[in-house]
């Protein structure tokens, strides 16, 4: 396989992982508003974040989502945690473990941080909800 053909086939896959993850309608949203500037970022951030990464076999989705939700809430990056969350909740994660996780979260990151996450998880909560029941 050429290095070309490799690489539409990671953005490809990557695409349908993103997509599984945080929503065909999401994606294609954000997709659509990408100018010439950003496409190149975009394209790199679905190739290997999402294709190259996410695609590995080596951990399940769920898990890969919780360290997600860790490693952006350390980082301070609420708008990718908000994401990040409901992509949790798609691949499987309880709010019961998500909880788990920001408690973890409060002893190896600290409690405002924590806060925060919490905080984020209850708005996607109320979001999730608010879209089944109506």
């Amino acid at each position: 396989m050429t290095e070309t053909t490799e690489a539409a086939s990671l953005l490809h896959k990557g695409m349908e992982i993103r997509k599984a993850v945080l929503g065909a309608a999401h994606v294609e949203r954000s997709m659509a508003n990408v100018d010439e500037f950003a496409r190149p970022l975009q394209e790199l951030v679905t190739e290997y974040c999402w294709g190259a990464i996410w695609g590995r076999p080596g951990l399940e989705r769920r898990t890969r989502s919780m360290l997600n939700i860790v490693m952006l809430s350390a980082l301070n990056r609420p708008h990718e945690l908000k994401l990040h969350v409901r992509g949790a909740l798609t691949n499987g994660v309880t709010r019961d473990e998500i909880r788990e996780v920001v408690l973890q979260i409060a002893i190896y990151c600290g409690v405002p941080v924590a806060l925060e996450t919490s905080r984020i998880a209850q708005e996607v909560f109320r979001e999730v909800d608010a879209a089944a029941a109506g």
